[in-house]
């Protein structure tokens, strides 16, 4: 610890910190435009001026100097520094003088207005007056994509959105070319860049040179109500804020959350607001010959019960990726009461089983903890694309401490480097028995992670048994590597969807000679099911279902609707408050932001509303009783933002080689990453952003 005076107020702070952060730790404010606290330092605005006592006869740049770096007084006395001096004034004053020679004044028609750094800073630090009469610089607007809007013209030349495509989104597709007034941020070849997290660079850009395309001139920040949720679109549960108008979303933006997705957002999440709009369902329907019509709540529920009724214990259910644990517990017990136990959450073929302690399905380590590995083996996955803010977790950690990472699977781009093991289940056998060369490398590491892609034990080509010996030799792995330990638990399970994680939690998976999803399709298939929920599932095969009785229960009318006999239209994620679990086994919540359109309910009320009509009336009237059954039964979901751990001796048992496996090669399920949902499928932002996707790899070929 060092002692350093910020404006004659004595500090003590570590000698590793920037002037910067010794003065916002005496609790001044230091203004910046191309310092950000993730990105490196670049020391190209000199905003952050500040005056050292002893030091030159002119300001420094206090996010490039550190404290160690300042001299102490003639006597030994600590250094001292000043960030309100008449020199620190007239130098600030000076900046903006020159950053506004050129940028144009049109805040009434951008988009960054009251958003906007340059803006509040122009105000609080600079002057009312020019000396420059100049014309101003034009600069050509570029092309980044069908995501971001450029008006190049504004730019400050922060470089904030070069770094971070560079240091975290890992592509060099953007730059500053040029000298002096000639200095463009531009990309290399103008073409949409090719991350899936760019949409970043617009929350990042201090001014409006970099805003986004699908948001341009539909709202101002002080016309939207701001409501703090989650994220869906994949199993990691970002931390988000839901901006809307009226009964409309008109943007997602992210929160920070230290413990997942820092303060960035994939561009799925951040874009697919538009899909909440499309295709929506919103009020029920009922097949009549072979059309779907329209019908009040009445006749529909009145249907279903009818068909229930009949059909006995003959009924099944399939949970979709974006079904909250409320729904799925209403719908568990819906099932349960008519004497079936054919319920499932898990995609076909899936090794997980009922009886399977928590720690084998979740990810142990957590997201934060990947920061503490010094080994990473990945095996079936593709984290970029399956939960890209992990894979930047990952990036972060091996350019951090040049981290050894292992691949089984397919090659892709992942954004670093890492060794390729091979691409079947025989390099996972070898990686098992510890025959393989990067076993040394595993057996060296103090904290080695082993994750597991969902996909890789469920692969539904082949029998359940290929899942379960990926998942045995996984454990096996884990547990040779030394990573089943009590103060350490790196075995990982990546889920796909935000609904799995919970959905197995709650039991929602066949038991007692139930069946389970694949099994309830070749049964409809063979006339053996008579009903079949559907709670918003789409990513299933459904070509089976014409001798079954259809019921669809979800918001948007894709692939499940299209084959449903009934339609009962629910409530999207932003539409209502439900309970999620991520893949780190870590309990989440969302919130309403806005209500579900037309005639369209929540799910579970829905769900609540059938058991009346059968006569099974479940346990609850409102969604405070439905919780209070829910919490009695599984107490680890009234703990928000908390992890209950697995059990470390239960995963040790699971771990182990089985004699003879089938072999094949292991693949990520992610086909198209922006269209791996009903609400991305229904977005036309995530079709241009697959049309720019196929037209880059055109272009590559």
């Amino acid at each position: 610890m060092t002692q350093i005076k910020v404006d004659g107020e004595l500090i003590e702070v570590p000698d590793y910190y920037t002037l910067m952060q010794a003065a916002e730790a005496a609790g001044k404010q230091i203004p910046r435009f191309c310092f950000h606290e993730r990105l490196s330092v670049a020391g190209n605005c000199r905003m952050c001026l500040v005056e050292v006592k002893g030091g030159p006869p002119k300001p420094q740049a206090s996010c490039a100097m550190g404290v160690k770096d300042l001299r102490p007084g003639p006597n030994g006395e600590p250094a001292e520094i000043f960030t309100n001096t008449p020199m620190v004034k007239k130098a600030r004053e000076g900046v903006l003088e020159f950053l506004l020679i050129n940028h144009p004044l049109d805040c009434p028609i951008c988009d960054q207005g009251g958003e906007c750094d340059l803006q509040d800073q122009a105000m609080a630090f600079g002057l009312d007056s020019s000396r420059f009469t100049e014309n101003k610089r034009i600069v050509e607007d570029k092309y980044l994509g069908p995501l971001i809007k450029t008006i190049m013209t504004r730019c400050i030349h922060c470089t904030r959105c070069v770094r971070f495509t560079t240091e975290i989104a890992g592509i060099n597709e953007l730059g500053l070319l040029g000298r002096g007034e000639d200095a463009q941020i531009t990309p290399y070849i103008e073409r949409a860049l090719s991350s899936e997290l760019v949409g970043n660079i617009v929350d990042l850009c201090p001014v409006g040179a970099l805003t986004s395309r699908p948001y341009a001139f539909t709202a101002r920040p002080w016309e939207l109500t701001k409501t703090e949720t989650i994220d869906v679109m994949d199993a990691l549960g970002s931390a988000i804020r839901v901006d809307s108008r009226g009964c409309e979303v008109m943007r997602i933006l992210p929160r920070i959350n230290e413990d997942i997705n820092e303060e960035w957002i994939s561009d799925k999440t951040r874009y697919v607001w538009d899909g909440l709009k499309r295709q929506r369902l919103d009020r029920p329907y009922v097949r009549k010959g072979k059309k779907l019509v329209e019908a009040n709540w009445d006749e529909a529920l009145n249907l279903v019960a009818r068909k229930i009724k009949k059909a006995g214990n003959r009924v099944g259910a399939i949970a979709g990726d974006l079904a909250g644990v409320e729904e799925m517990y209403a719908l568990k017990k819906l099932i349960n009461s008519v004497g079936s136990n054919n319920i499932d959450c898990r995609p076909p073929m899936s090794a997980l089983e009922a009886n399977m302690d928590r720690g084998v399905y979740i990810f142990n380590p957590t997201i934060a903890g990947i920061e503490e590995s010094d080994c990473i083996l990945i095996i079936g996955a593709n984290p970029r694309f399956e939960a890209s803010l992990l894979n930047v977790r990952i990036r972060k950690t091996w350019r951090a401490k040049d981290l050894p990472i292992g691949l089984v699977g397919q090659r892709v781009d992942l954004t670093y480097d890492y060794t390729h093991l091979g691409e079947d289940i025989d390099s996972v056998k070898a990686l098992a028995t510890g025959s393989h060369k990067f076993n040394k490398i595993l057996k060296k590491a103090k904290k080695p992670i082993v994750i597991v892609g969902e996909g890789a034990i469920s692969l539904a080509k082949n029998s359940k048994k290929t899942g379960r010996d990926i998942l045995s030799m996984s454990l096996m792995i884990a547990n040779n590597a030394g990573a089943l330990r009590e103060d350490w638990n790196g075995f990982g399970l990546l889920h796909n969807a935000a609904a799995r994680v919970g959905g197995l939690d709650i039991g929602f998976v066949p038991d007692n000679g139930g069946a389970s999803s694949l099994e309830q399709l070749e049964l409809a298939k063979k006339g053996e099911l008579d009903i079949i929920f559907l709670l918003g599932a789409d990513e299933y095969d459904l070509q089976s279902l014409d001798k079954t009785f259809v019921v669809y229960i979800g918001s948007h009318g894709d692939v499940g609707a299209h084959h449903a006999d009934v339609i009962l239209p629910a409530a999207a994620y932003t539409e209502k408050s439900a309970i999620y679990v991520n893949s780190e086994g870590r309990v989440q919540m969302t919130k309403r932001a806005v209500f579900p359109p037309g005639e369209a309910k929540e799910d579970w009320a829905i769900i609540r509303a059938l058991s009346a009509r059968i006569d099974k009336i479940l346990p609850f009237d409102n969604l405070a009783q439905l919780r209070e059954k829910l919490y009695a039964e599984f107490p680890h979901l009234q703990n928000i933002n908390q992890i209950k751990a697995g059990n470390i001796s239960a995963m040790k048992k699971l771990a182990k080689i089985p004699a003879k496996t089938s072999n094949v090669l292991l693949r990520s399920p992610i086909k198209e990453y922006y269209l791996t949902n009903a609400i991305a499928r229904a977005s036309k932002i995530m079709a241009e952003c697959v049309k720019a996707r196929r037209e880059r790899e055109g272009a590559n070929r």
